[in-house]
């Protein structure tokens, strides 16, 4: 009998963000800034909110908030249900935020990806990091 690994991978993304941690939280938090750099949502930063995230490529995500710490800590739950469910995904998306002299250090965490989950991790580990570059431009242009 195979015994089944319980290990789970991260994919961890920093990066320096020259704003202040108070304006990417709003970006972090409001659904129609979220819809510019994510996908479109009915998200609500309160702990227990059940939101979904829905793709442009018809995908939905049940999603629900974990923890809402203003300006510094927000996590959430990040499920996917698919037909074949060798590709469900249960993971945990947590943004960190640290002030610093030029604005704020941003750490993002998706934890959860199964070792059998290569493609979903390997997509995760590619769309982050253009997520986030899609973040500091909605943040270039908000005030």
């Amino acid at each position: 009998m195979s015994e089944i690994s319980t290990l789970t991978r991260t994919v961890v993304v920093e990066r320096e963000i020259a704003h202040p941690p108070e304006k990417l939280w709003r970006a972090l938090t409001q659904p129609h800034l979220i819809s510019e750099w994510l996908m479109k949502n009915d998200f609500s930063p309160v702990v227990g909110h059940r939101f979904n995230l829905r793709g442009e490529w018809g995908g939905v995500l049940d999603c629900q908030v974990l923890v809402v710490e203003p300006h510094r800590t927000l996590s959430y739950a990040w499920n996917f249900k698919h037909d074949d469910p060798a590709f469900d995904l249960n993971s945990v998306v947590t943004f960190s935020l640290s002030p610093t002299a030029t604005g704020t250090h941003l750490r993002m965490e998706q934890s959860g990806f199964r070792p059998d989950q290569k493609q979903a991790y390997g997509g995760a580990k590619a769309g982050w990091p253009e997520l986030l570059s899609k973040l500091e431009q909605v943040l270039a242009g908000t005030d």
